[in-house]
């Protein structure tokens, strides 16, 4: 029995990145003798085992075989007769198919090292279009490792798994799952630009328009993304950027915080765009849509996710050298960026006590619809005065 670390690690160690989850692989074992050995199987599919102390994932030596459409419709065969060298090939591209063995030597047979060295994104085998969610992964891989390109023989077998119906298997979950791990990426328009390159974009987001897929609409695409990821956004917000770009949401199995908070950017934006001319009974209104007193945080996610498209924004020095933007950016009514004011009218509404309010009005014997009013009409004083303030200090400013 040999024991090979395999996967991601491997290639991450290769290419100097951080600790990744480890991945084994064993050969020339069976079941029982990694039973024997105290590891607790879990694979249902194939088998796979943890370790007795590191919890670490065991995998014995497989390979696969295409049955169906999809992919689920694949067979997998352990044996202890099954090579290192077989089971690498199954893998899907050349630099997560080398290994490491105990004594730290690297096993490399389809010359994924190199590849990691020319910055390349290879196939290991043709049975690579077997398997349509490979795209998927290609196109993350594309965006964690931006500066990776893709092989003209990978590239050509992207391209025929699209024409030849693979993708029409996967699911709105499996498309979720990978998306969701390409968009908290430091790139992850790259992903988009795998997938609009190869023909999959089209199958996998059918309702999105031809003219959003335009030269002149996709480095506005690109310019989003990009803002979201230098300024760390959440996955939230980084799906709201996207939706509100390309309304792909009704085509994802994405989490309701996702779905949420893509909605109400689609309906805010307009006002929060136009936010410095509401007066203050606009304001509380627009407050009272985003919902904005009930879940504050909520709201400053959605700013978080205007500020990746808004025309009032006020870019910092590295999201500018990120950007490599050096044309003068449209100065703002203020010299306080959009997000800030918004804030602050938010806290002056919030800080109304409206208990306190509501017991005077109950003491005046109002019914319960006007001691809401009464609630809201304090709150637009407070923005009143606020807003009176804010005014005062612009012209000073200016």
């Amino acid at each position: 029995m040999k024991i090979y670390l395999v996967g991601g690690a491997v290639r991450d160690e290769i290419m100097g990145l951080g600790d990744s989850d480890k991945d084994w692989v064993v050969v020339g074992a069976t079941p029982e003798d990694l039973i024997f050995e105290g590891y607790t199987p879990v694979g249902k599919d194939f088998p796979v085992f943890l370790h007795p102390q590191t919890g670490e994932e065991y995998a014995l030596a497989r390979t696969e075989r295409k049955t169906a459409p999809g992919y689920h419709g694949f067979v997998f065969h352990a044996d202890p007769n099954i090579t290192l060298e077989e089971d690498l090939a199954r893998r899907d591209l050349t630099i997560n198919a080398i290994a490491k063995d105990i004594d730290g030597q690297f096993i490399d047979p389809f010359k994924g090292i190199e590849d990691i060295k020319n910055k390349i994104f290879r196939h290991v085998s043709s049975a690579y279009k077997e398997d349509p969610v490979r795209i998927l992964r290609l196109s993350r891989f594309a965006a964690r490792y931006p500066d990776f390109s893709i092989a003209p023989e990978t590239q050509l077998l992207l391209k025929q798994m699209c024409e030849n119906g693979e993708v029409d298997a996967l699911v709105k979950e499996r498309v979720w799952q990978e998306l969701s791990k390409g968009l908290l990426t430091k790139s992850p328009y790259r992903m988009f630009e795998v997938l609009l390159s190869c023909g999959a974009f089209s199958k996998l987001f059918p309702n999105v328009d031809a003219t959003k897929l335009t030269p002149s609409y996709l480095p506005k695409v690109e310019r989003a993304l990009t803002k979201a990821a230098v300024c760390n956004a959440s996955l939230p917000e980084r799906f709201a950027v996207l939706n509100f770009m390309w309304p792909v949401a009704s085509v994802l199995k994405a989490p309701k915080e996702c779905l949420d908070l893509g909605e109400l950017l689609i309906s805010a934006q307009p006002l929060i765009k136009s936010a410095f001319d509401l007066n203050a009974r606009e304001l509380l209104q627009f407050l009272h849509l985003c919902d904005a007193l009930r879940r504050p945080d909520r709201f400053i996610e959605l700013l978080n996710a205007s500020e990746c498209l808004s025309e009032f924004e006020e870019l910092n020095t590295k999201l500018n050298a990120t950007l490599g933007n050096s044309e003068p950016i449209p100065q703002l009514k203020s010299k306080r960026s959009l997000k800030t004011y918004l804030i602050d009218m938010q806290q002056k509404a919030l800080s109304i006590d409206h208990r306190e309010v509501a017991t005077l009005a109950i003491r005046e014997g109002r019914v319960a619809e006007q001691i809401g009013e009464a609630i809201d009409q304090a709150r637009v004083r407070v923005l009143e005065q606020a807003l009176s303030q804010f005014h005062t200090s612009n012209q000073q400013i200016n």
